[in-house]
């Protein structure tokens, strides 16, 4: 079976295939273009990929391909409709980052509050601004206030926990109940109205679909307490950018922490101008969710599973088409 890697990608993981009998070819700067000849030319039965889009264009060049695997949880990168019209299967690798993410986005939660990057930037220019960094009114602490999650699933969990052990109070808007879920941690679910307008930090872990496209806008902004945070760790198109950035302008929010956009770079571009990088009230990372070596490891062990099951017995485990 030959398996073509159109990504970053752990060598435990390049090893374990190997061992089961699959020619493996590893080019993490394939990307549009050089990813249909790719995919041509290798004569793939698999393809392996993280942030890399496999559109139209690749499947129809695709001439062997039974299986493409994004190796993470969220799969709006691959044109996975088009791929059922071409009887090509795709999984994804749902939990393995959770523990990832949530670090991440608690992480922002902390960074925000006590302005952490401005003050690094600061010490790292020879500034010494302690009575700008000390005014209480500008760090509110985290103990007592308010975390809405928007999505209770495994990352949202781990947010929850976090923030439990931060003494926070929790609230959760989901389209699923998590009665376990609330006896543990004493969440309570509420409509989103009632999470937007009472939460001190918002934090959105939802899928990219038609329904959740630009669902944080001007009127869920307008909702928001002015000392409110929002934190994206989800996909970048669930925030209308351009409404965020005036919501910060006018004062409607106070800040936001941001891991994901509406256009991302490619896995080989160096350049990215965002205008909503450029805003002072906004933290940003560079899609790193899942970027942790424990993360990377889970989902290295999971893309091999669906490699052998897809091998020896025909199955597609986590298919989403």
């Amino acid at each position: 079976m030959n398996i073509l890697i159109a990504d970053k990608f752990e060598a435990s993981g390049v090893e374990q295939l190997t061992k089961l009998g699959c020619a493996v070819t590893q080019d993490a700067d394939l990307s549009g273009d050089s990813l249909v000849r790719a995919v041509k030319e290798s004569g793939a039965e698999v393809l392996v990929v993280r942030s890399t889009k496999v559109d139209s264009a690749v499947l129809d060049a695709a001439t062997q391909l039974k299986l493409v695997i994004r190796a993470g949880a969220g799969y709006n990168t691959i044109d996975f409709k088009h791929a059922r019209t071409k009887s090509i299967s795709v999984a994804n690798c749902p939990g393995m980052n959770s523990i990832a993410v949530s670090e991440l986005a608690f992480g922002l939660m902390l960074a925000l509050d006590r302005r952490l990057v401005d003050n690094t930037l600061d010490l790292r220019k020879g500034v010494w601004n302690k009575k700008e960094y000390s005014k209480v009114t500008r760090a509110r602490g985290l103990k007592g206030r308010t975390v809405g999650i928007v999505g209770l699933g495994q990352i949202g969990a781990g947010i929850a926990r976090r923030a439990k052990a931060f003494e926070m109070d929790l609230l959760y808007f989901d389209v699923v109940d998590y009665p376990d879920l609330e006896r543990e941690l004493g969440i309570k679910k509420v409509t989103l109205e009632t999470l937007y307008a009472e939460s001190d930090f918002i934090t959105l872990h939802v899928p990219m679909n038609d329904h959740t496209k630009h669902m944080i806008s001007t009127g869920q902004f307008g909702m928001m307490k002015p000392s409110a945070c929002i934190i994206n760790c989800s996909r970048g198109g669930v925030v209308d950018q351009q409404a965020l950035v005036k919501a910060l302008d006018d004062g409607q929010i106070a800040g936001a922490g941001l891991d994901v956009y509406e256009i991302e770079p490619g896995a080989s571009d160096k350049d990215f101008a965002d205008p909503v990088m450029q805003h002072p009230k906004v933290y940003g990372t560079h899609h790193i969710g899942a970027s942790t070596e424990q993360a990377q490891l889970a989902v290295a062990e999971e893309v091999v599973r669906i490699v052998e099951a897809h091998k020896t017995r025909g199955e597609v485990l986590n298919c989403v088409n």
